[in-house]
């Protein structure tokens, strides 16, 4: 009894107890729907996290000196940061590159002062790559290129300041040659809307950043890819073309804090994941168990008329495929409504936030975004079959082991 007769076998099995057989599926579908609600938010909050540090300056990847991930030394520079970055912007992928130079410094207005990190940058490249520069509330203007002797800084850090527009600054920072010090006059204040980053922010063009520092060049060059998840081949194709003495590492590197958040919330979301199939399997293995035992004697007569074990155990798997296949189409008809509204209309937490968020000097999007694409299917057809299937072992394993006289005596 195998092929077209046992399926047909099955089906009618299933509908003998239509019940319970509607009963297990709702079950699955159920279970599937809260795997899709978790796997569709937590794929968009990891996409969000990663974007979101991308975006404010890390890169997917960053061309670093070879001592910077031991150090996180800025008065490091690239060996030949041009030829770096013409080697970037050949690398197919790469959506935008932005070479950077930092050097920790003090800005002074009258009796006030406060610690600053000083970048310099390329101001167009700037503007596209880094949502930090992008995003703001700006008044007055941006760098431009061949601008000297300007800088543009944080609201808050104005305000610390109590400094405007057009007024002249003291910055102070360590040199090539000792301590040095020289006027900026502010040109442009930053809000991001996150007192944290506006505390920290003092950009000026990258050639006025070598005359500061004595340090000419680049001192990283941060790199956004078109698909995120081709970090690690880019990284090993970009890694073979960088001069020697220079290194390309991830975002995970340079931003630790969120990568080890990102792990983190994955491996709750397959725990999650773990404790629904879990307790689906225990529910269908309940409910095939209970059908095995009300079949007991019709297994007996099966086995008696010759059907053999291995026949016994298809017969209940098929069965539990049935189920399954039932089982993720509910769940698709579940779960596939809710995530498509999580993917198109998120969840919004600017009010809990109370304006934008940044850790890590990380500018968060206030709007999660869950996934959504045709990989739902294929994991609602996984998760349910795994977990019917599973629950499947245990009922077929006792049905094997019926003995066939001792079921027909059975009333």
């Amino acid at each position: 009894m195998i092929g077209p007769v046992s399926v047909k076998y099955a089906v009618r099995g299933m509908f003998r107890h239509l019940r319970r057989t509607i009963l297990s599926v709702i079950g699955v579908g159920i279970g599937v729907a809260i795997g899709q609600f978790a796997a569709s938010w937590m794929g968009g909050a990891t996409e969000m996290q990663i974007r979101a540090a991308s975006e404010s300056g890390a890169g997917h990847l960053r061309v670093v000196p070879a001592a910077w991930p031991e150090t996180r030394e800025n008065s490091l520079r690239l060996t030949d940061w041009r030829k770096a970055l013409r080697a970037v912007k050949r690398l197919p992928g790469v959506r935008l590159a932005a070479p950077r130079a930092r050097a920790t410094g003090l800005l002074a207005f009258g009796n006030r002062t406060a610690g600053v990190e000083v970048t310099g940058v390329e101001p167009a490249a700037e503007r596209a790559s880094n949502r930090i520069v992008a995003r703001s509330r700006l008044q007055g203007r941006y760098l431009s290129e061949g601008d000297a002797g300007v800088t543009v800084v944080g609201a808050a850090l104005a305000e610390r300041l109590d400094t405007d527009l057009d007024d002249d600054l003291m910055v102070t920072l360590s040199g090539k040659d000792g301590i040095r010090s020289a006027m900026l006059r502010i040109v442009g204040i930053l809000s991001t809307g996150s007192r944290d980053l506006d505390t920290s922010l003092c950009h000026v063009t990258l050639p006025e950043h070598g005359r500061l520092t004595g340090r000419e060049g680049g001192g990283e060059i941060a790199v956004l890819l078109e698909d995120y998840r081709r970090v690690e081949r880019a990284r090993r194709t970009l890694a073979d073309q960088m001069p020697p003495g220079d290194l390309v590492v991830t975002w995970e590197v340079v931003n630790p804090a969120i990568a080890a958040n990102v792990k983190g919330d994955t491996a709750f979301t397959r725990f999650i994941v773990f404790i629904v199939v879990v307790m689906v399997v225990l529910g269908i293995a309940s409910a095939q168990l209970a059908v095995v035992l009300e079949r007991r004697r019709e297994f007996g007569v099966l086995m008696a008329l010759g059907m053999r074990g291995r026949q016994v155990v298809s017969l209940l798997l098929i069965e539990a495929v049935l189920t399954g296949l039932a089982g993720a189409a509910v769940g698709l008809m579940i779960g596939g409504p809710v995530t498509w509204l999580l993917a198109t209309k998120g969840v919004d937490f600017s009010e809990l936030m109370g304006g934008e968020v940044a850790i890590e000097n990380v500018l968060l999007d206030p709007v999660v975004y869950g996934s959504f694409g045709p990989w739902l299917i294929w994991y609602a057809l996984g998760v349910s079959l795994a977990a019917t299937l599973a629950a499947a072992v245990y009922p077929a394993w006792f049905a094997v082991r019926t003995d066939p006289a001792e079921a027909l005596r059975t009333v």
